[in-house]
């Protein structure tokens, strides 16, 4: 099947109409080709997914048609695995696109009103002894947010519904985190050409058109990505960060855990030889990205940054690399984390990896390689097992003395998309291989991002 995906060279991504459509295509092929295996990885055999309107399971949005910006009234997912594959079905108020009907409003199968919830419970019901499932699968997770999705009231109303065939719920944590995590093809080219984006952006704004020393400001910087972003279709999920390091200014303790961060005011006039970096992601055919950029601004009568920074800059893109390696399928992310940061070690590199799944969700479903604030390896999400098919934000940090800041150590932060297969892992979008420099120029407000 072709899909069309937004194109890299364009500046503005595909009307909304026509993604809806590519994700409506996507919706099809994934419940076809990735969840019976999927399923079957969890020991699941009937998958119920439940969420009311402005109550709804994180999980929902990505089974609904892209049309639905939410659900409607209240919505229930069944997805049964059989021989014939995956059967979904909906029991809902209203046709749910790709689901089969398993309840109307006008039906009274059970002798009750079929109009009020108790008839919607009790089709719920007939499915599941239909179905005769073995293990019923439902979003309810302590250790992972999005696979938590199941509230309470609904949690009661399923298992009272259900009767005697609750004792075969089990939580559905593996199997959502697969949901989530499972990239086909085409959502992978999409990614593609959405970190492609970002960079552009990024790069337009950290550039002598996006910004003047002595005038702009960190949190100037991070409104003006914001804006464009937006202004582009493609809003960011989270406020963009902007850090500024600056010779004089060392970097400041951060908490009780040994930790120093950059110390620069947000609200402070960038000046010429500061180092700024700036963390942006935005969202797009229901999918996310997270990329960093890192430029350097340059003073005056300089053509490069010092070596200095340079050298630091090249430790960063090592450990990167090293980390890019450590990611194999198989491992888990904690495997990864300690892989990862004894090869820096070993060439004398001090590092900190702190790299994620991304897809869905920027901050996304699967294996955590450590925490910023924390390199000891994360208990439960760390333990996870990377698998082919996903992608990951590859974010760490190093930290390098600057000779030309009087011996000054610097933190400078990397982040990239990567897409990981059997084979290992490949660059998304367009990499930074090196600093952005910055002779400065006027700010300016406007979506051209070319």
């Amino acid at each position: 099947m072709t899909l069309v995906v937004p194109d890299p060279t364009r500046t503005v991504p595909l009307p909304l109409r026509q993604q809806a459509d590519v994700r409506d295509r996507w919706l099809t092929q994934r419940l076809l080709d990735l969840l019976p295996g999927l399923m079957d990885r969890a020991g699941i055999d009937l998958w119920v997914v439940v969420g009311r309107e402005n109550n709804e399971d994180p999980v929902l949005a990505t089974l609904l048609p892209a049309s639905w910006l939410s659900a409607r009234r209240r919505v229930v997912l069944v997805l049964h695995r059989s021989d014939d594959g995956v059967t979904p079905v909906a029991v809902s108020r209203y046709p749910v696109g790709q689901f089969l009907p398993g309840w109307t409003p006008e039906d009274a199968g059970d002798g009750s009103d079929g109009g009020d919830e108790r008839g919607q419970w009790a089709a719920v019901r007939r499915i599941v002894e239909q179905a005769a499932p073995r293990r019923i699968g439902i979003d309810v997770s302590a250790r992972c947010a999005l696979a938590d999705g199941l509230s309470v009231t609904e949690h009661g109303l399923l298992t009272e519904a259900l009767g005697p065939h609750a004792q075969r719920l089990v939580p559905a944590e593996d199997l959502v985190v697969g949901w989530l995590e499972t990239r086909l093809p085409e959502e992978v080219a999409a990614l593609d050409a959405l970190n492609a984006l970002t960079d552009r952006v990024l790069a337009a704004v950290l550039s002598p058109a996006g910004l003047t020393a002595g005038t702009t400001t960190g949190a100037d910087l991070a409104w003006e990505v914001h804006q464009r972003l937006a202004d582009l279709g493609t809003p960011p999920w989270f406020h963009p960060g902007v850090t500024v390091q600056r010779a004089g200014v060392p970097l400041r303790a951060h908490g009780d855990g040994g930790v120093e961060l950059p110390a620069v005011s947000h609200q402070a006039a960038l000046a010429p030889g500061d180092l700024v970096t700036c963390d942006a992601g935005l969202t797009s055919l229901g999918l996310a990205t997270d990329l960093q950029r890192t430029a350097y601004l340059l003073r005056p009568g300089e053509t490069a940054p010092p070596p200095g920074l340079q050298r630091a800059w090249a430790a960063g893109t090592r450990v990167q690399a090293l980390t890019a390696a450590a990611l194999r399928v198989g491992r888990t992310g904690n495997e990864v984390l300690a892989a990862a940061r004894a090869a820096a070690a070993a060439e004398g590199l001090q590092a900190e990896v702190y790299s994620h799944p991304v897809g869905v969700h920027g901050h996304g479903a699967g294996p955590a390689i450590g925490r910023w604030d924390d390199q000891r390896g994360v208990p439960g999400d760390g333990d996870r097992v990377l698998h082919p098919d996903t992608v990951y934000a590859l974010e760490l940090a190093v930290r390098a003395p600057v000779p030309e800041w009087g011996g000054q150590c610097v933190r400078l932060a990397l982040e990239e998309a990567v897409a990981l297969t059997d084979a290992g892992a490949t660059y998304l979008g367009s990499p930074q291989t090196e600093l952005l420099v910055v002779p400065g120029a006027q700010v300016r407000s406007t979506t051209d991002a070319s």
